[in-house]
């Protein structure tokens, strides 16, 4: 008797934060839909709703996960009330400083620190330590600069001035990227959890597979082929992992590859989705927005690097694939697609097709997100009108998309600390100065000291918060440099999805590693060898623009130019790991030189490429 009461009472509990959390998924929903649709109708309330609702929905759901009463429960009822007073008095407070003669009270110190700390938890929960680490450095850094030496401090922030700005007001936590995210990015969002509702992540999976028969590395393939379309519209390439990793890890595995290299393959694939076009898991849309360069221009900017990564895949994969002496499976192993997989493939290809249509007609990027998910419902109802019917399907579509949003509203809101103190402390002129100071103004070093600095700052992030923090940090760095903007944005963009499968925080690998049922470390180290050549692609288009299509001064001999030494090193470098010795050395540093900004040195790249397609093509025997 005394055990039932307790369990009743966690029923009841329960079920009145599940009857609250439903208008919560619905209103987000709602909002994604039309705020795309029709367009902001109030920047505050947008903004800051979104945020705080957002906030609200991942403690709701926190709340109906626990499965017992316990201390933790009661604290995040405390931050579910904390949001909601820190967001009324957001509102009352916002109207006082339109005057410009208000101080903030004591109460409003309290409940703007209240809402901070609820942010940081849920930072905490969502991300894990990185972010959280980098945002409570930024917020004390600005309140005690002034005790720091000189070259790295400043005159310091009172706390009142510091709260006005980061919680109260557009400089901060509800700042310009929260703004990009709730107007533009949330539908792409929303966009990508239905197309997994309707079933297209399997399709994609077996026409990926069909597609990559004929290569020895069939299903390993196939898996570069599935994360990569998968990846462009996901925003996170360890959800990426997860949503097609429990797939083709197996497969991988299965077809006698080791469990560290199909699991690195998959975290590599996963995370280079987000360096390709048209979406590139929303980050071209925050691009375009802090650049002010069109949408479709850094698309176009992406597509040649992107090309050249995911081919480096397939060759790491054809070179590993040839060692083992694997064969081809061919169609005789292949099941072919049903006529309903077929009509399922249409609520991929014709929404993404309909992005890039409205978007060269001259749409908006919410606008063509917002068609995108409107005909892949109709596709949908029209494919599987059973399944749409199914009143469970929609709201495991609302309820999960609602969750989405949520998340990804939180951390850039999180990341709108660090903006608030970039601005307000100048700390990224200084670490600007601090890198050409070490580089003495060599372009190779201060590029260098750029792509492990973004490596730093990227590990243990999601792309779009770790591109945003990147991008103050060093964007000015590489800016100053001489290197144009779609450049320097573009390389910044590689480290910080590179990040993902770099050691020791290689998220992405680790995400991979239970999958795959391999060392977590061994594992994390054979994505960052399968991903090498992502390193060295923005070296290739910072020495060569012309590869990026936009920039000043292209013209089609560099291009081809810059096409034939990439190419060379993606070969000589990939070949490199399915060699030993004397051989791995030289391909490696002749893969180097094809890149080099030196003509003679990228003519003996070439040549010895070149030597190597010969030995591959005639077999002619080389010692290994």
């Amino acid at each position: 008797m005394t055990e039932t009461k307790p369990q009743n009472l966690l029923l009841s509990i329960d079920k009145i934060l599940n009857i609250v959390s439903a208008p919560l998924y619905l209103l987000m929903v709602a909002s994604i839909i039309y705020t795309a649709g029709w367009g902001t109708w109030d920047d505050t309330i947008v903004r800051v709703g979104t945020v705080s609702l957002g906030a609200i929905i991942l403690l709701m759901t926190r709340l109906t996960d626990m499965s017992s009463l316990s201390w933790l429960r009661c604290t995040e009822l405390l931050f579910v009330v904390a949001v909601c007073a820190s967001t009324y008095r957001y509102f009352w407070v916002s109207v006082e400083l339109e005057t410009g003669l208000y101080e903030l009270e004591n109460i409003d110190i309290a409940l703007a620190i209240f809402g901070m700390l609820s942010l940081a938890y849920l930072v905490y929960k969502v991300v894990g330590t990185p972010l959280l680490v980098v945002c409570s450095l930024a917020f004390f850094y600005a309140l005690f600069g002034d005790v720091l030496p000189s070259f790295i401090g400043h005159a310091g922030v009172e706390l009142s001035e510091l709260l006005t700005t980061v919680w109260y007001s557009f400089d901060g936590v509800f700042g310009r990227p929260v703004a990009v995210v709730t107007s533009t990015i949330l539908i792409f969002i929303f966009f990508g959890v239905l197309l997994e509702t309707l079933g297209t992540g399997d399709v994609l999976l077996k026409l990926a597979f069909r597609l990559t028969r004929r290569l020895a590395g069939g299903d390993a393939h196939a898996a570069v082929l599935a994360s990569g379309m998968f990846g462009t519209i996901s925003g996170s390439a360890v959800a990426n992992v997860v949503a097609t990793g429990v797939i083709t890890i197996p497969m991988i595995k299965k077809r006698g590859f080791s469990a560290a290299f199909a699991g690195g393959v998959e975290a590599a694939a996963s995370s280079g989705g987000q360096l390709m076009p048209p979406i590139m898991g929303a980050v071209a849309f925050i691009m375009a927005d802090v650049t002010g360069i069109p949408y479709l221009s850094i698309c176009l900017a992406a597509l040649i690097p992107a090309i050249f990564y995911y081919a480096s895949l397939f060759a790491f994969i054809s070179a590993e694939a040839k060692s083992m002496g694997m064969k081809a499976i061919g169609d005789e192993h292949q099941e072919p697609l049903t006529p309903l997989e077929k009509r399922k493939a249409l609520a991929f290809v014709v929404p993404l097709g309909l992005i890039v249509v409205l978007m060269v007609s001259g749409s908006s990027p919410a606008q063509a997100g917002f068609w995108a998910v409107i005909s892949a419902m109709l596709l949908g109802a029209i494919i599987e009108p059973q399944r749409m019917a199914n009143i469970s399907t929609w709201w495991s579509l609302i309820k999960t998309g609602a969750r989405a949003a949520a998340s990804i509203s939180v951390i850039v809101a999180a990341v709108g600390v660090i903006i608030a103190v970039m601005n307000s402390t100048g700390l990224g002129l200084r670490f600007s100065s601090a890198i050409q100071t070490l580089a003495d103004g060599h372009l190779f070093l201060s590029l260098i000291c750029m792509a492990v600095g973004c490596l730093i700052l990227g590990m243990g992030m999601p792309t779009v918060p770790a591109y945003l923090i990147i991008v103050l940090v060093m964007g000015p760095a590489v800016s100053s440099l001489g290197v144009e903007t779609v450049v320097a944005h573009l390389f910044v963009v590689y480290y910080a999805v590179l990040s993902a499968v770099t050691p020791p925080v290689a998220l992405a690998a680790f995400a991979a590693a239970p999958i795959a049922n391999a060392n977590p470390l061994t594992l994390s180290f054979t994505s960052l060898k399968l991903a090498v050549v992502g390193f060295i692609i923005p070296f290739a288009f910072v020495y060569q623009p012309s590869l990026l299509l936009i920039t000043e001064g292209f013209s089609v001999p560099s291009l081809l130019l810059a096409l034939a030494t990439t190419s060379a090193a993606v070969l000589l470098i990939s070949s490199a790991f399915s060699s030993n010795g004397l051989k791995k050395i030289i391909y490696i540093l002749a893969g180097l030189a094809a890149i080099s900004p030196f003509l003679w040195v990228q003519l003996a790249g070439i040549s010895i490429a070149l030597i190597t397609i010969t030995t591959m093509r005639y077999r002619i025997p080389l010692n290994r």
